[in-house]
């Protein structure tokens, strides 16, 4: 898949928004990709996956024992490259603020993990799920997206391979431009904002 096709299935879902969004990061933008509206059809959720799955090397394809992501943007994502791998996938959550194994969900001693998500930004909660991981006893070899909007600049620690990155402004709170100011906010994530 190329750039314009990936951006064409977001569009295609009405995921794309226009507007002004805070993100869970706590950061302001005008857009808004809606991961869970692209991923809702299982056909398309399948075919990102698939398409991300393919375009990550193929020794650290072959390594991965499992598919770990944090909960909730990331489980659908996380599940549907489990699927493009053959691997299990499982999650972590947030029950006290911090990321966890829960439901019997286990990692082997060194099993080696993808860590995915649907959309990165400032990277906080893959680099917080990554933490869990590693207390769990699995090491995360690589991390995964669908989309990388911190503009080609997050550092996870681990090779990191998001299937499309976009260029789109964020501002704090404090520095938001005069016509996003005059907008009202929206929170569409899933967590609430910093």
């Amino acid at each position: 898949m190329t750039e314009d096709d990936i951006l064409s299935e977001f569009r295609a879902a009405d995921a794309l928004l226009e507007g002004h969004f805070i993100l869970s990061s706590g950061l302001h933008s005008p857009r808004y990709l809606q991961c869970a509206r692209v991923l809702m059809d299982p056909v398309r959720a399948s075919g990102l996956a698939s398409a991300l799955a393919a375009s990550m090397p193929r020794e650290i394809r072959s390594e991965i024992e499992i598919v770990v992501s944090p909960a909730m943007g990331g489980i659908i994502a996380g599940h549907e490259m489990g699927r493009a791998l053959g691997v299990e996938a499982i999650f972590v959550e947030r029950p006290t603020g911090s990321f966890e194994l829960r439901r019997g969900f286990r990692l082997k001693q060194g099993q080696k993990v993808l860590l995915m998500e649907d959309v990165v930004t400032t990277g906080l909660s893959s680099r917080e799920a990554i933490k869990a991981v590693e207390e769990a006893g699995g090491q995360v070899i690589a991390a995964a997206a669908l989309v990388d909007r911190s503009n080609g600049e997050v550092d996870l620690g681990v090779p990191f391979f998001p299937l499309v990155t976009i260029t789109v402004p964020t501002y704090a709170a404090d520095a938001l431009p005069d016509a996003l100011a005059a907008i009202p906010a929206e929170k569409p994530g899933s967590r609430k904002a910093a």
